[in-house]
């Protein structure tokens, strides 16, 4: 069967992280990508310089064209910016299945893609969708809490963010260990989901890579754990396949496309 993926989130022009992270993320996990734009960002691998939100009233009709044509197969949700976007989305949720909120609010180079208002709309949505990938500070944000420094008090946090009603919760664990540990919890409990730490500095958009690729992969899976562990393999490759792109001269992208460009050029 085509899957279909959907992507509500910002445009990054280096093409490393956001709608375009997105896309690439879908390809290269078996779906079919669309993308609404809720921000335009002026954007490189050094940095973020700008953000321009796109008009709520755009993004409802971005929305309302397309999903009046097509039902996603899943959705990943990103960058939201403003607490009127947030809002707006939010109305949409019902709507769409498979739903992977990826709570954005820093990006990799510490410039901040949220209004300070938006943080308890977000904060809302992470109640509503079917997953959120939160990492180390943004579940901290969520929580009110100081990040994690441990991989037991991460396994607590992610405990604490189905007491606020998260239905389910990637936390990802980033540098935190050796083994890159993430948390995923849900009615069951918490599981340990551990990888391998990378030495690399070129990791320009993993947090939209990884979450976009868990959409991606969800119809194809009977659960979401399963999904999810797919898609932490897929983005531990990325990340090693990323100093071979040389892209940009600061937080360089991962290698979305890694199993598929021919090796000479990786």
């Amino acid at each position: 069967m085509t899957v279909t993926a959907l992507s509500i989130a910002g445009s990054d022009p280096s093409g490393g992280a956001g709608i375009q992270a997105d896309l690439k993320s879908f390809s290269a996990n078996g779906a079919y990508g669309m993308c609404v734009i809720t921000a335009l960002t002026a954007q490189s691998t050094l940095g973020v310089t700008g953000v321009h939100a796109v008009p709520v009233d755009f993004v409802r009709a971005q929305l309302d064209t397309l999903l009046d044509d097509i039902a996603p197969d899943a959705t990943k949700i990103g960058m939201l910016a403003t607490a009127g976007l947030a809002r707006a989305v939010g109305d949409y949720l019902p709507r769409l299945t498979g739903t992977v909120l990826d709570p954005v609010m820093v990006a990799t180079s510490g410039d901040a893609l949220l209004d300070e208002d938006a943080v308890d709309e977000v904060r809302r949505l992470c109640t509503v969708a079917e997953l959120i990938t939160p990492n180390l500070p943004e579940t901290a944000v969520l929580l009110g809490a100081d990040p994690a420094t441990g991989i037991d008090e991460l396994v607590d946090q992610a405990r604490a963010l189905r007491g606020l009603g998260v239905r389910r919760a990637l936390v990802k664990g980033g540098h935190l260990d050796e083994e890159a540990t993430d948390v995923y919890v849900d009615e069951d409990g918490p599981v340990l989901l551990r990888g391998r730490r990378i030495d690399t500095g070129n990791t320009h958009g993993t947090g939209c890579t990884l979450s976009s690729a868990i959409a991606a992969l969800r119809p194809r899976h009977d659960g979401w754990l399963g999904a999810v562990r797919a898609a932490k393999a897929y983005l531990n490759d990325a990340i090693a396949a990323a100093d071979a792109l040389g892209v940009g001269h600061g937080h360089g992208p991962v290698h979305h496309f890694h199993a598929y460009w021919p090796q000479e050029d990786r």
